[in-house]
């Protein structure tokens, strides 16, 4: 249940500067509520720029309620479900045909989604009501890169152009899970995010159970994919989506020259580098960053404090630290490991994976800064970093710099809390 915070109208400087819904309220009423990905910002403007929208009511109101969100994707799927709860007066005082969005579900069989402004047909489901068409769809773009889904009744026999982009089910789908999908999506569009992820998650230990990690890993790619649309900070930036589009065309130039190296087939989307840091065998721990399309994905990261005590052995505490991921397929395999180290790195690196049947496919290599060379698995070939395309060298520079970082961070963390105790 939202439960909406609340100020004075007078106190509009404590209102947070974060993504969120706002409301205005008149007594115990709510009268009218809007969203902002800022609503410190938002909320000053109603006051003190008003439209004339704002002069009907902006004088009566007496106290302000806010919740945060972390993206304005949250703000706008829980305004649309607040809206509909609440049907404040003052939204609906301008209200008409054309100024509010629904997602319409059309279709038992095989559903079709798309937006509209009425609600024509009595037997299609209408998710509602939008306040911003271009947030909406937007929102919906990112969407169906997870839940793919039609948009008419007819399909071609052939694969589709939508179908080549990944946001099409394809000509013949399994409408078992193309409805389950629609239904998540659905779920999601009427705030009930964390539903939707507890559901996937339940599904992806399930496989795992069944020794299904093929399956399971699609399942955690879709929750990754999932959590990253919903982290969107902004839908209507354009220039925040031009730069996340260019980084993405920046990706697959780079892609293309890596594959080339490695000698790779497969696409390569996550690629994972690691580090030791330690004193001595003390304190010693082992650092995992991750790299999507050539970007850090934070959330991803992960810290290992290495169980081996004492013993400055640097080959067997990566040994370990790579044995103990490894043993996490639901993290989703990269296609790509980097190690910190030379030719004794590398060899352990290979040897680590060969007790994990599905990690087989994954390219291990190595950057043996001495020498500063990068080295391959099943590639005698050495690289000299200098000898690098310039936009590889950047790539492996930072992963190496990032994990680096990640663990001697971690490091100095653990020794500072061993003194004061």
């Amino acid at each position: 249940m939202n439960i909406f915070s609340f100020i004075l109208k007078s106190d509009t400087e404590k209102l947070p500067k974060t993504a969120g819904v706002y409301s205005f309220w008149l007594k115990n009423e709510v009268i009218y509520i809007g969203k902002s990905i800022n609503i410190k910002d938002r909320v000053k403007n109603h006051f003190f720029q008003p439209t004339y929208k704002d002069d009907l009511y902006i004088e009566s109101v007496e106290k302000i309620g806010f919740i945060e969100t972390k993206s304005e994707i949250e703000a706008l799927v829980l305004e649309a479900s607040l809206i509909k709860k609440y049907q404040p007066k003052f939204n609906a005082v301008w209200r008409d045909d054309k100024n509010y969005f629904y997602v319409a579900v059309e279709g038992k069989k095989c559903p079709i989604i798309y937006i509209c402004h009425q609600k024509k047909y009595p037997n299609a489901k209408y998710i509602g009501p939008f306040t911003e068409g271009n947030a909406l769809k937007k929102t919906l773009k990112f969407l169906r890169k997870v839940f793919p889904y039609y948009t008419t009744i007819k399909h071609p026999k052939n694969n589709c152009q939508w179908c080549n982009l990944g946001l099409c089910p394809g000509a013949k789908p399994n409408l078992v899970e193309y409805k389950k999908n629609i239904k998540k999506l659905s779920l999601i569009l009427e705030g009930k995010r964390k539903a939707v992820l507890y559901s996937l998650r339940k599904e992806m230990a399930d496989l795992s159970e069944k020794n299904n990690y093929e399956e399971a890993l699609k399942i955690r790619d879709k929750i990754s994919d999932l959590e990253q649309v919903m982290a969107h900070t902004s839908v209507i930036e354009n220039s925040k989506l031009v730069q996340g589009q260019s980084l993405l065309n920046k990706w697959v130039k780079t892609e293309k020259v890596l594959k080339e190296i490695l000698q790779l087939k497969a696409p390569i989307s996550k690629i994972e580098c690691y580090d030791i840091s330690n004193i001595q065998g003390t304190q010693a721990v082992g650092s995992m960053v991750v790299f999507v399309n050539g970007a850090p994905d934070k959330s991803q990261y992960k810290k290992f404090r290495i169980k081996i005590e004492n013993k400055p052995n640097d080959i067997a505490m990566l040994n370990e630290v790579l044995t103990r991921r490894l043993a996490h397929p639901e993290w989703g395999y990269p296609q790509v490991m980097l190690i910190d180290g030379g030719i004794a790195q590398l060899n352990i690196g290979i040897k680590s994976k060969a007790g994990f049947a599905d990690a087989q496919k994954i390219k291990i290599i190595s950057i043996a800064k001495g020498k500063r060379e990068l080295l391959m698995e099943s590639q005698k070939e050495k690289i000299p970093l200098k000898a690098l395309p310039q936009e590889i060298y950047n790539l492996i520079v930072h992963l190496d710099d990032e994990a680096h970082r990640f663990a001697i961070t971690y490091h100095k963390k653990l020794r500072k809390k061993a003194l004061l105790q």
